[in-house]
């Protein structure tokens, strides 16, 4: 990653941020990919909070920095899903739907010289399909799994990121728990 310089700022606090940054970064593009499908634009909606972050708030106190970034980058994957869902919309209304770059089959074929046991390709399988069931979930459940479970925030520092209050937060939460443990009963006990 690269390192950013802050004008004004001392050199002590950009190597902080640099730090926190370097820290979220592989988490919250996990997040990202996960709600959006889609690992580049995952990887632009991470950046782009990054730099929002950077930007607007390298300011405040490090304590602060995780709620902020976290409170970006819900707020820009919920602008990504409105704006692919006006894009879609009209797609449909107009019976142009672009067509899709088809992907190389050859490339996802697993490499024959490559020898993995079967409980690897049975822990992949069971992460895919969890990915796919967090992927299928509403954007709201998505947002308070992924925060309270993978972030580790409170219900209180979730229900600041997603601007609900505890309660919708919670709801959420266990919407979410109960969809995935039925739709994952064949992969987790």
């Amino acid at each position: 990653m690269q390192e950013l310089a802050l004008p004004g700022d001392g050199l002590d606090s950009n190597q902080a941020l640099n730090r926190f940054l370097s820290g979220v970064e592989r988490r919250a593009l996990r997040m990202a990919s996960v709600s959006v499908g889609n690992v580049d634009d995952a990887l632009d909606l991470v950046q782009d909070a990054m730099m929002k972050l950077a930007s607007r708030y390298a300011q405040r106190s490090e304590d602060q920095w995780g709620p902020l970034f976290q409170r970006i980058l819900q707020n820009s994957i919920r602008d990504w899903h409105r704006r692919a869902w006006v894009k879609n919309r009209w797609r449909r209304f107009i019976g142009s739907a672009e067509e899709s770059d088809a992907a190389d089959p050859l490339q996802d074929y697993p490499d024959s010289r490559q020898t993995e046991s079967v409980e690897r390709l049975q822990q992949q399988d069971a992460i895919a399909c969890l990915e796919q069931a967090i992927h299928n979930l509403s954007l709201r459940q998505q947002q308070a799994f992924m925060l309270r479970l993978w972030e580790g925030l409170s219900v209180e520092e979730t229900a600041k990121v997603m601007g609900c209050s505890q309660g919708s937060v919670k709801t959420h939460y266990s919407r979410a728990v109960s969809a995935l443990r039925e739709k994952l009963e064949d992969h987790w006990p």
